[in-house]
């Protein structure tokens, strides 16, 4: 892709690693110019890619980061941490952290970019959530963070579905990312879903890439589980 300016513009948190890598990757083999947002170092060397060092569990450090990107078509927030813990022994400074990264960061890039996407009449947004959203023993901190993207996605779709712009939800069960090896997750191992493996971070990609296509328009407010069938028995 060349660095064509009339290329469709998708901000992507989390690309340096895991799902949101993922993503911006195919964005990128789409034809889409891509801005990343992480606090870690670009791992993706491409001319239509252009990474933004930001801190997004720190409001003022989005703010800047935002301001520069309100011609964006589209926001993937996919950045994220997991924290556990069983009550009694919650990690409270973790919540917070979780609150601010899963739930803040979304809260303020949509507030920035979500209503330029309206005035001009077109628009994706596409949060990852997680099937744990559901609950999950000793997850409850990381579960209340991510059902709250759901609640927000539906709410804000309601607001702008009549605007050409919509806002869904992305839920992975357990996905082949580097926070499977996070130490602060020591406690609670992934488990297996019924299709015997661990999800791909470009199965997830798929996904969201549909969710931001033209025949995707009809899709809006939901939330789409890809979880290798581990919420059949829910």
């Amino acid at each position: 892709m060349s660095n064509d300016s009339a290329a469709p513009h998708a901000v992507v948190t989390g690309s340096s690693s895991g799902i949101g890598r993922a993503i911006a990757t195919l964005l990128l083999e789409q034809g889409w110019r891509v801005s990343g947002l992480d606090l870690a170092a670009p791992t993706l060397s491409h001319e239509g890619f252009a990474h933004a060092t930001a801190d997004l569990g720190n409001a003022a450090a989005l703010a800047r980061a935002a301001a520069g990107l309100r011609d964006a078509d589209a926001l993937v927030h996919a950045a994220g941490v997991l924290r556990v813990g069983p009550l009694g022994e919650l990690d409270h400074a973790g919540g917070e952290l979780m609150w601010r990264l899963h739930v803040d960061a979304a809260t303020r890039l949509a507030d920035a970019l979500v209503p330029a996407m309206a005035a001009r009449g077109r628009g994706r947004v596409v949060f990852v959530g997680s099937r744990v959203s559901h609950g999950m023993p000793g997850r409850g901190q990381y579960a209340a963070t991510k059902a709250a993207l759901v609640a927000l996605a539906r709410s804000w779709a309601a607001e702008v579905a009549d605007r050409g712009v919509t806002i869904n939800v992305v839920s992975p069960g357990a996905t082949r990312t580097p926070m499977l090896q996070d130490p602060a997750r020591a406690a609670s191992a992934p488990r297996l879903p019924p299709i015997g493996r661990l999800i791909a971070p470009e199965e997830i990609a798929a996904l969201v890439g549909f969710l931001l296509s033209a025949p995707a328009a009809a899709i809006t407010g939901q939330d789409i589980a890809v979880c290798g069938g581990a919420s059949l028995h829910r």
